[in-house]
């Protein structure tokens, strides 16, 4: 990225943060005032000594020229990556006033980046070794296994289509009296039975009782997916291979991104995470430059660490991605990068909101369990609506409403300060509660504006 003589702007950099707390201390640090001997190098390392609690300053370097996104190394005891020391100098660096001049790296610094990229071409050399025939695994003992697996899932969903049948049967107000407790022994069944996506389906229902007006409506409507989806497992074999894909993937069952690669310069439309007890899961949506395909990565963190996966919003990289199986599916795996992420001009082409809604129903046949598509929506106003917001179109008369989740977010008044009555464009999810804006960009020049 240095070679090319650009640089990250701050939304960019903070859109790195594993979380709020981290941005706002980020932020504080990226003044000069407790760096000293920051340098950075052609190569795309910056590097920096920065002030802290103790005696000796932490020394901090990060590898910004890595193609998978920046890797950082800080000597602070921060077990967040990055920690805000990276984005501080991140942020001292991207402000390009001399603070981080080209300068030759110290040892310190100059010992982890070598070592680092040393390990990176080793494991990428061990990889190809282990794609070799020789190092080919048992067909058949992946058959049987895969059998075995097959065999648990079904009854799995056996005994989960008992527990819902006997639900129906009691009536929904049992479902409230019964507390939590009954739908997360049915949840740990269904890990038993190795069914990983039932059992997260099965936590989300008992999450819905007593949460409010209609729950018993949004509980039944709960059930009849997840009756659908047990429904669809014992059926797999009648179904079409693509819906038979989908359903193995919405059980929880693995697969492999086995689609021919496509080679492309991706735009980097919106990175977030969300986290649960178990896992931090980051979702990075890239818009193909040449094929106009929007694809969906996802990455994994163990819980309280954020995934290692990072690509700032606004960049593009190209490289190739491979789709994984099942009827209209977005996600991918990111393959071979053949150059750093760089800052980019490009924008993805935008569809009115009526156009976004009969796309999502048009993926509804697809994948009835899909809770939203990725949608670029062109020249819309947000408006207010009541107690409530909306994207109203500029050039027909039709709207949509955002989410509950999207109207309770900082984003929305950045949305409502970018467009200031005029229209602007906007990258979101929709879906059936309404559209949830990720990113948008003046109707003029401009740079992204994160939302989430």
């Amino acid at each position: 990225m240095t070679q090319q003589g650009v640089r990250w702007t701050a939304d960019q950099v903070l859109a790195l943060a594993p979380d709020a707390a981290s941005r706002k201390a980020g932020s504080k640090l990226g003044a000069a005032g407790p760096w000293s001997e920051a340098g950075s190098s052609d190569e795309g390392t910056v590097w920096g000594l920065c002030k802290g609690s103790g005696s000796k300053p932490y020394q901090t370097v990060i590898d910004i020229a890595d193609a998978s996104g920046p890797a950082y190394k800080c000597s602070c005891p921060s077990r967040k990556f990055p920690c805000k020391h990276a984005l501080g100098l991140l942020l001292l660096w991207a402000g390009g006033d001399g603070a981080v001049p080209k300068a030759e790296a110290p040892e310190w610094a100059t010992q982890w980046i070598t070592g680092r990229r040393e390990r990176a071409a080793e494991e990428k050399r061990s990889g190809e070794s282990a794609g070799s025939p020789s190092g080919s695994v048992d067909p058949e003992a992946v058959r049987r296994r895969a059998e075995r697996r097959a065999e648990r899932v079904t009854a799995g969903a056996v005994e989960l289509e008992q527990r819902l049948a006997d639900l129906l049967r009691g009536g929904l107000a049992t479902a409230e009296q019964s507390g939590y407790g009954l739908w997360e022994e049915t949840a740990a069944r269904m890990v038993d039975a190795q069914a990983q996506g039932l059992a997260g389906r099965v936590r989300e229902l008992g999450s819905i009782p007593s949460t409010g007006p209609g729950w018993p409506v949004r509980l039944l409507e709960e059930c009849a997916l997840l009756h659908l989806l047990g429904q669809g497992w014992l059926r797999r074999e009648r179904l079409p291979e693509g819906l038979a894909a989908t359903v193995r993937s919405r059980i929880g069952l693995p697969a492999s991104a086995d689609g021919p690669p496509v080679r492309d310069r991706w735009l980097v439309l919106a990175q977030y995470d969300t986290a649960d007890t178990r896992l931090t899961t980051r979702r990075i949506w890239l818009y193909g430059a040449d094929s106009r395909r929007t694809v969906l990565l996802l990455s994994y963190g163990a819980a309280g660490r954020a995934p290692e996966l990072a690509l700032p919003v606004g960049l593009s990289l190209e490289a190739e991605v491979s789709s994984y199986p099942g009827a209209g599916q977005p996600r991918v795996a990111l393959g071979g990068q053949f150059a750093p992420p760089v800052p980019t001009a490009t924008r993805p082409q935008g569809v009115t909101t009526s156009q976004a809604a009969a796309r999502y129903g048009d993926a509804l046949r697809d994948d009835p369990w899909l809770e939203s598509v990725p949608v670029t929506l062109d020249r819309v106003v947000p408006t207010p609506d009541g107690d409530s917001w909306q994207l109203a179109d500029a050039d027909e008369d039709a709207a949509l409403p955002l989410t509950p989740a999207a109207r309770s977010r900082p984003g929305l008044w950045r949305l409502v300060a970018l467009s200031g009555g005029a229209p602007v464009r906007v990258f979101g999810e929709c879906g059936h509660q309404g559209f949830t804006p990720l990113t948008a960009w003046p109707e003029g020049p401009g740079e992204a504006v994160v939302l989430c």
